[in-house]
């Protein structure tokens, strides 16, 4: 199997500007996600932008990068012209790996490209992990999947799906039950990406800002598996840079 990861990098972040360059214990936060990528499986990576100084950047560390329009409201849009700049065959795999995602195991990267590649009714596939803790199960920012037998998603929701009814919230103990956190790595076939944005937002998909209900609206099927790695947390905030730069310092010493 032959599958491109493409990591689309932008500049501008409302919470964390410029956040692709800043430095992680003597690199970038950018080339340590490529550095990841490229011990996956992938027969190429891309990093794909719409600032010049994230292309500089790239090319100083020796990826592959291209530039991409400045329109684009979302990554996927900018996956799309990746693929559209690449002439890539209507079948071929597409992995999206956040540009924030510093410490992401090579293995799911081709875990998630692999389970695509299996599951021939699905045009997306992604994974997930279980839900350990209230905090998480209450936590919107955390978003969660429901998925059948077959691992086909259900749907997605910032909010706690399935809602256990009979839990009482005031106490402290997890509720009886099994929860999933979505993890934001996803899979894509060529041809699909090049439908996907044509098409309008759904209204799931505005009301949760998850863009992958549109998938679900539009008839789509998704595939869903459990990471068989840790996926560590990416990096949003000054807080999660700091865990990160840690976290590779506490690495870096054992």
């Amino acid at each position: 199997m032959s599958y491109t990861v493409v990591i689309p990098a932008r500049y501008a972040s409302t919470r964390l500007p410029g956040k692709s360059l800043l430095d992680i214990a003597g690199k970038t936060m950018l080339q340590r996600v490529w550095e990841r990528t490229k011990n996956s499986s992938a027969s190429s990576v891309i990093i794909a932008t719409d600032d010049t100084r994230i292309f500089a950047e790239a090319e100083a560390f020796g990826a592959k990068v291209v530039m991409t329009r400045e329109d684009h409201p979302s990554g996927t849009d900018r996956l799309a012209e990746v693929a559209t700049q690449e002439r890539m065959d209507t079948g071929h795999i597409v992995v999206n790996v956040q540009g924030d995602e510093p410490m992401i195991p090579a293995s799911v990267i081709d875990q998630v490209a692999e389970n695509l590649s299996k599951h021939t009714a699905a045009s997306m596939a992604t994974l997930c992990e279980p839900i350990r803790t209230v905090a998480t199960l209450r936590d919107p920012s955390a978003a969660k999947v429901v998925f059948d037998q077959e691992g086909y998603a259900s749907y997605f929701s910032r909010s706690c799906i399935p809602f256990p009814r009979d839990h009482d919230w005031s106490r402290t103990e997890f509720p009886l039950g099994n929860w999933y956190r979505h993890i934001g790595i996803y899979a894509y076939r060529a041809g699909f990406l090049q439908q996907f944005c044509t098409w309008a937002p759904a209204p799931a998909e505005q009301s949760e800002s998850l863009e992958q209900l549109r998938a679900l609206h539009y008839g789509h099927r998704i595939h869903v598996a459990e990471a068989h790695e840790t996926v560590p947390p990416g990096v949003d905030t000054a807080e999660d840079l700091d865990q990160v730069r840690k976290l590779v310092s506490d690495t870096a010493g054992t």
